[in-house]
């Protein structure tokens, strides 16, 4: 199993961005999907997932400003990120997961190699 993410960049604060992560080597039909987020210094933090039923769940600081989504079709889940601020400023990450994620902290068992967000 592979993922691998992409779109990050610098950006303003109050700009967009908008993640992929591309899995291969398995299908997510059936599993959840996340992404999480690590900035230097701070501790993990699940930012958002979907399950195969399209049940979608956000960190709160996150609420209202981000949007996961999935296109079965080519494979990949992205996250569209909008009014962005400097404390969303971290390396992102993608995961899978086998079972239901309740929350955006998964459970997962596979993660891609990130992608840096910096918002100034």
């Amino acid at each position: 199993v592979q993922l691998v993410e992409s779109g990050g960049g610098s950006v303003q604060a109050g700009g967009s961005l908008k993640l992929s992560c591309t899995l291969s080597g398995t299908t997510h039909t059936r599993r959840c999907m996340g992404w999480f987020r690590q900035a230097p210094g701070k501790e993990r933090e699940g930012v958002a997932a979907i399950n195969s039923d399209d049940m979608t769940t956000y960190a709160g600081s996150v609420k209202g400003r981000f949007t996961i989504s999935r296109d079965n079709a080519k494979n990949t889940l992205y996250l569209r990120m909008n009014s962005l601020k400097p404390e969303d400023t971290a390396m992102y990450y993608c995961a899978i997961g086998r079972g239901y994620c309740a929350s955006p902290a998964g459970p997962y068992d596979h993660w891609g190699q990130g992608t840096q967000v910096t918002v100034s």
